[in-house]
């Protein structure tokens, strides 16, 4: 009895750890990155957060720092506007190229059409966004240049 605890409890220890590293496709990293915009419970409904652990879940190790470094910006990049009322989103890999996949999220928001080009790599941690493009910048020139 004692071994089948153990068993149980080094895989719950496995699960878990899986669960932290990160996403397991392409699609549901960007699936999760907008479930922060929406109008349900207010930890989820404040777009998506500037912490540490936020960036090391979503970001690749050289956008971390970026994303959560204090700045003042305009709107919200991945939303393009200061405020949010976002339609369905579609999301859908456009390419794989490389050591690279490129998945692009298709919404509204406040009746004005979005397209981003998201930008991701599979590692150790699962996957991760090295950045997002919209037509006119990207994510990281964006972070850049309005940083503090």
């Amino acid at each position: 009895m004692r071994e089948l605890a153990c068993i149980v409890a080094l895989f719950a220890g496995l699960w878990l750890t899986v669960a932290e590293a990160g996403f397991r496709t392409p699609e549901s990293l960007v699936r999760n990155v907008y479930a922060h915009y929406g109008e349900g419970a207010p930890e989820l409904s404040r777009g998506l957060p500037r912490d540490a652990a936020t960036a090391r879940q979503f970001f690749d190790p050289a956008l971390r720092k970026a994303w959560s470094a204090p700045r003042t910006e305009p709107y919200d990049f991945l939303v393009q506007s200061p405020s949010w009322k976002l339609g369905p989103i579609t999301i859908a890999v456009v390419r794989r190229q490389y050591d690279k996949t490129y998945v692009t999220a298709n919404f509204d928001n406040r009746g004005r059409r979005v397209v981003l080009n998201f930008i991701l790599v599979n590692g150790p941690d699962g996957w991760l966004i090295t950045d997002i493009e919209s037509p006119h910048d990207s994510l990281r020139m964006f972070l850049e240049q309005f940083r503090n």
